[in-house]
């Protein structure tokens, strides 16, 4: 069939009910045919429709990028003080302050373009493609270019390409937990459903992102892009505003404290100048830039900037990807992370841990898929031949497959790796393919995937048990029924059935039972024994299966003859959980973190699975009781519940939503679509990398690399070890700067003078302190970091130790170095000698004052920081450099002698002095930090 090359999308009104259709219907309003596009319908349907991608926000452009650098109320200040400079024709200070400013632009540009860099290549990398028929022939393309009217086919282990109605299915099941939360797979079939069926209901209808978990099928393309159910949703979030971090917060708002305060304090001084006394208005204009220059920490966006760019590249090479720069600061607040179970907690791999056959109990040690493993009798090891007959059974009624799925971000770093639509048999790229990554996995239900596992452990090859036993007929697994059972011929030309399925389904289809190679009949005795053992593993949280075989079976399978089976006996399973969670949960509960588990599993998993990792909730609320509680109920005891079970992503917002009302700080973590509005409204949302989709990821603050609760524990201490080395560095710029004003201000008001020139702020602001304090941004985290409470969510970087401190600072360095000015000054009348002493000295009392802020955090002046050592000797060089070189005449300098350095030695030392004490009385009125 040839479609017209124009096709118009259907009205809103038809396209929801693609569901409810007959299939003639369906192609005819998208005009095509089980026989696909051809190419130039497909053109002309994407360049009209746009490629099948969801829309998220664009990245920011270079000028964009550019343009954000001048957002900053301190580097306006700065750029005026350049302009005023430049106007009274004092070019050179002029020239050193657009230096600065042109410095500061250029630094964070290339921190912000290379954060946004690492975020485009990470969705470069994640590219898919589809198998479509075009042109009557198979044709595997980029997902994003399919369009509406495509045939796609999928099969076991492929992710849908866009919201699709199925045409044919072979025992189909589809993975839809990332659009609708449900952990179960749903079995999909071509046949039409009512209008009014829900998403999770329409069971004809492949949606974008789900994952197809075993079986195949082939379907007609309904919707694309944004026009998908995932893509609805990614579009309603982009409305969502992002919020500012307190930290962005607390610098905006720390801009324009210091903005009004220079306004302040230059009107004060310009009027007392230019009306009580002679001062010449020329002079006046350098006091008034003066006073600018050296409130303004100007090396604090650059050092906050380097921080969190060095901590986001460390948590990057612990697993966690930061997607905004600032929420490295907010994850020192977090007290609450509300996390998933499947994955994040445990393994994500189902793995058979105890067998019932031949009336005994058998334990099987080795965790998810990997088959290294034993099977073990009263701490003994068991022959796995006493267990044959059970995992035989399991193999072989099993749809599980081996295959290789391409790791297409590693596949697309390999420039060898052609393109397999162009050359689909070609050896070489398939060869390439897998050095780029290719890996062997398993391709079916995680259920029936850990029975093959089990099987393996016992060293049946499945190729080998298949070719022996093959398969002539089966009856699926479905809900209702509760059980699959499939038929095989033996190596002697019988046939023989093997059924698995719920207990006590499958038990009440059994009249015998197989014990050490004989058929025994079940009696009512041994039916009870059976059920108690059952009920003894689901006790301990295991999903349970029992197994059964018959004889010289039919040559046709039925529901029928599902009957006179040999039971053979049980397997119970479990995702177990990964190893290094119950440290890194016990390492949270000492931070002072609550840890809520928040899962679709059963209360009884969920409740066995935290008291295992030490979550030993009292009390555990299911999904409808979480319903029946209204907004007032819940908010009573949603502080004291570790476990929510059986509950809906809705459920998850509604969670966040009671605990932010309690004032607490809540990370949260998903992996559906249905999860972004949780992950998006949370204070630290975080996203799963492996199992999480394109909108989580987008919605997301963190994407976690490995799903691992234990990387949000890494990634906690790597915020607190942040916001300390923040709070570190904003103390010590801005004690210096308060210093800077008190100098000045008393200097001018006391009729002692100008004590330091513009440029002599800005060196000091930029270079002398600017260096030492992009160390600080990496300092060691301090040993008691993860013993430490959570800080509240109202204190922010500046807290009222560090008021007291800069005015303390402020107070005692004018009072050491003004009597030092005014002596050279006043009394000997050497302006610029008493400018280059009180310069001098300043940068000296700068190493003091870093010592006394470390050892807040059990640091010493330079232990653990190698790169602190190496700043504060290039500081001194450089200094050394501007009295002794030439530089001095831009400074406006003299040479020191060896008395003027005993003095400034005197200065500083008296000042490290007063400060020790300073920092001792503080201990007796503040916190710590």
């Amino acid at each position: 069939m040839s479609q017209s090359t124009y096709y118009e999308r259907p009205e809103p009104t038809s396209e929801s009910e693609w569901h409810s259709r007959p299939l003639e219907d369906v192609y005819a309003a998208l005009e095509t045919s089980e026989e696909g596009l051809d190419s130039a319908a497909a053109r002309e349907r994407l360049d009209r429709y746009g490629p099948n991608e969801v829309e998220t926000e664009a990245g920011a452009s270079l000028f964009r990028i550019f343009l954000e650098q001048y957002t900053s109320v301190l580097i306006w200040v700065l750029i005026l003080a350049a302009a005023v400079m430049g106007a009274i024709g004092e070019t050179l200070d002029a020239a050193v302050i657009a230096g600065i400013v042109v410095f500061i632009t250029l630094f964070g540009f290339a921190q912000d373009y290379r954060a946004e860099q690492s975020i485009q290549a990470l969705e470069e990398l994640s590219t898919t493609y589809a198998m479509v028929r075009r042109d009557g022939e198979k044709t595997e393309i980029d997902a994003t270019r399919v369009v509406p009217g495509d045939v796609v086919f999928v099969a076991s282990g492929d992710a849908v390409p866009a919201d699709a109605r199925v045409i044919s299915a072979s025992n189909l099941r589809v993975d839809e937990s990332a659009l609708t939360g449900e952990s179960l797979s749903v079995a999909k079939t071509a046949e039409t459903v009512p209008k009014e069926a829900a998403i999770a209901d329409r069971t004809n209808v492949l949606h974008k992102d789900t994952v197809v978990e075993r079986g195949s099928a082939t379907a007609v393309v309904i919707e694309t892009g944004p026009e998908t159910e995932i893509g609805q949703i990614a579009t309603a979030l982009e409305e969502a505003e992002d919020r500012d971090t307190p930290f962005q917060t607390e610098l905006d708002r720390l801009g324009k404290v210091i903005a009004v305060a220079v306004i302040g304090v230059v009107t004060v001084i310009g009027i007392t100048e230019l009306v009580l006394g002679d001062t010449a208005p020329v002079q006046v204009f350098m006091t008034a830039v003066a006073v600018a220059v050296s409130a303004v920490p100007e090396g604090l966006p650059a050092v906050v900037t380097l921080s969190l760019a060095l901590g986001a590249r460390r948590m990057a090479d612990q697993n966690a990807l930061v997607r905004r720069l600032p929420i490295v600061e907010a994850l020192g607040s977090v007290d609450v992370i509300c996390t998933d179970k499947t994955g994040t907690l445990t393994e994500a791999e189902m793995t058979v841990t105890r067998l019932a056959a031949n009336r005994e109990t058998y334990q099987v040690t080795g965790t998810g898929y990997d088959t290294d493993g034993e099977f073990r009798q009263d701490g003994e090891t068991a022959n796995p031949d006493q267990v044959a007959e059970l995992l035989r059974c399991s193999m072989l009624c099993n749809d599980v497959e081996l295959g290789r799925r391409e790791d297409r971000r590693e596949a697309s770093k390999n420039e060898d790796v052609g393109d397999r639509k162009d050359n689909p048999n070609d050896e070489q790229n398939d060869s390439a393919a897998e050095d780029a990554g290719d890996e062997l996995v398993y391709l079916g239900d995680p259920t029936e995937i850990s029975l093959f596992v089990a099987a393996r452990k016992a060293g049946f090859d499945h190729d080998e048990l298949r070719d022996r036993f093959p398969r002539i007929d089966e009856l699926e697994f479905s809900s209702d029924r509760k059980r699959m059972t499939t038929l095989h011929e033996t190596p002697d030309g019988d046939r023989i059935a093997y059924t698995k399925g719920a207990p006590e389904v499958v038990l009440e289809r059994c009249s015998r039972e197989y014990v050490d190679g004989e058929l025994l009949e079940l009696t009512d005795e041994r039916r009870a024994e059976i059920n108690a053992r059952n009920e003894s593993f689901a006790e301990d949280a295991l999903r349970v299966m029992a197994f059964a075989f018959r004889p010289a079976a039919p040559a046709e399978l039925s529901e029928d003859n599902e009957q006179d089976l040999v039971y053979l006996g049980l397997q119970g399973m479990l995702d177990p959980p990964r190893p290094e969670v119950a440290g890194a949960l016990r390492g949270c509960l000492d931070a002072g973190i609550d840890v809520v588990m928040i899962t679709g599993d059963n209360a009884t998993t969920a409740r066995a699975i935290g008291a295992e990792l030490g979550l030993a909730s009292v009390r555990v609320i299911r999904g409808p009781e979480l319903e029946a509680m209204s907004d007032e109920e819940l908010t009573e005891v949603v502080e004291d519940v570790d476990i929510f079970a059986r509950t809906s992503p809705e459920h998850k917002t509604r969670i966040l939503t009671m605990l932010q009302s309690k004032g607490h700080t809540v990370a949260m973590t998903g992996d559906g679509v249905n999860d972004a509005p949780a992950v998006k409204n949370a204070d630290v949302g975080v996203a799963m990398g492996i199992r999480g989709t394109d909108v989580t990821e987008q919605a997301s603050d963190i994407v976690l690399l490995d799903d691992n609760f234990a990387t949000i524990r890494d990634a906690v201490r790597q915020g607190r070890r942040i916001f300390d080395n923040v709070r570190k560095f904003v103390n010590y710029f801005l004690s210096a700067n308060g210093a800077h004003v008190l100098l000045l201000f008393t200097g001018i008001m006391s009729g002692a003078g100008l004590v330091m020139t513009p440029i002599m702020f800005l060196w000091i602001n930029v270079v002398t302190d600017g260096i030492p304090a992009l160390t600080l941004g990496v300092d060691p985290e301090a040993d008691n970091v993860m013993e430490r409470p959570p800080r509240p969510p109202a204190e922010g970087v500046i807290t009222e130790r560090i008021i007291s401190s800069i005015g303390g600072i402020a107070i005692l360095i004018t009072a050491t170095l003004l009597p030092l000015f005014y002596y050279y000054n006043q009394v000997l009348g050497d302006l610029v000698l008493a400018q280059t002493m009180v310069f001098t000295a300043f940068v000296f009392m700068a190493i003091a004052r870093i010592g006394a802020i470390r050892t807040r955090y059990g640091l010493g002046l330079f232990g653990n920081n190698r790169w602190l050592v190496g700043a504060i000797a290039i500081t001194l060089t450089l200094q050394l450099l501007v009295l002794y070189t030439p530089l001095g005449i831009l400074f406006g300098v003299t040479p020191l002698a060896l008395n003027h350095w005993l003095q400034i030695a005197v200065v500083v030392a008296a000042f490290s002095i007063l400060m020790a004490a300073f920092v001792r009385l503080q201990d007796r009125f503040f916190d710590r930090y």
